[in-house]
């Protein structure tokens, strides 16, 4: 980098941190900061302070929220006798944005992952089979991401939750719509192809 300073170095690194931000767009980002009216980075930094004093995670679905219960856990319009297990928060609003979905969710806030260190009592699963124990769920929707961790965390939940009564059922992964076959990956068509559903 050209500014020669110890304190430019931590702010880049910090950035770095966030997901999907590589060196140079944690220099960019630092950089516009820096440049930046005062009154900018001070908002920024207000904001990122009031959101951590603020933001929860609701006692129900693990979500982020900064109501407890969440938004989506009260809302009695919403059918609560499915969830929808996502991987982290950006996975609800995901679905949420779809519009396709009026059930509730469960956050895991990460996946089985061994190596790592992270297993099921670090993502909060027993509070997961309590719920469907003890609420009646009929049907879990699994909607881990379409990686090994995550599909390994898929694998462990049904095997957990089968036994219980409650359907459990993994989201399709396949092809997106307005993508072309010859642009999809080996893995994906088999999931689509596997995925299909009747006309």
């Amino acid at each position: 980098m050209l500014v020669d300073s110890p304190a430019v170095d931590r702010l880049v690194e910090a950035f770095r941190r966030l997901p999907g931000i590589g060196k140079r767009s944690a220099e960019r980002l630092a950089l516009h900061v820096l440049s930046a009216p005062a009154d900018l980075a001070a908002g920024l930094s207000h904001a990122i302070e009031d959101a951590r004093r603020r933001v929860k995670r609701c006692s129900v679905c693990r979500n982020l929220t900064e109501d407890d219960p969440c938004r989506v856990c009260a809302d009695d319009r919403r059918d609560h006798r499915t969830i929808c297990v996502v991987e982290a928060p950006a996975g609800a609003m995901a679905i949420e944005r779809g519009g396709a979905y009026r059930g509730v969710y469960f956050v895991l806030h990460g996946v089985i992952s061994p190596l790592e260190g992270v297993g099921p009592d670090e993502l909060g699963i027993d509070a997961l089979v309590k719920r469907v124990e003890e609420e009646g769920i009929e049907e879990v929707i699994v909607a881990t991401n379409a990686t090994v961790e995550g599909e390994s965390t898929a694998m462990y939940l049904s095997r957990q939750l089968t036994p219980l009564g409650a359907r459990v059922s993994r989201i399709a992964h396949g092809v997106p719509m307005g993508g072309g076959l010859e642009f999809a990956d080996d893995v994906t068509l088999g999931h689509a192809l596997q995925g299909r559903t009747t006309l």
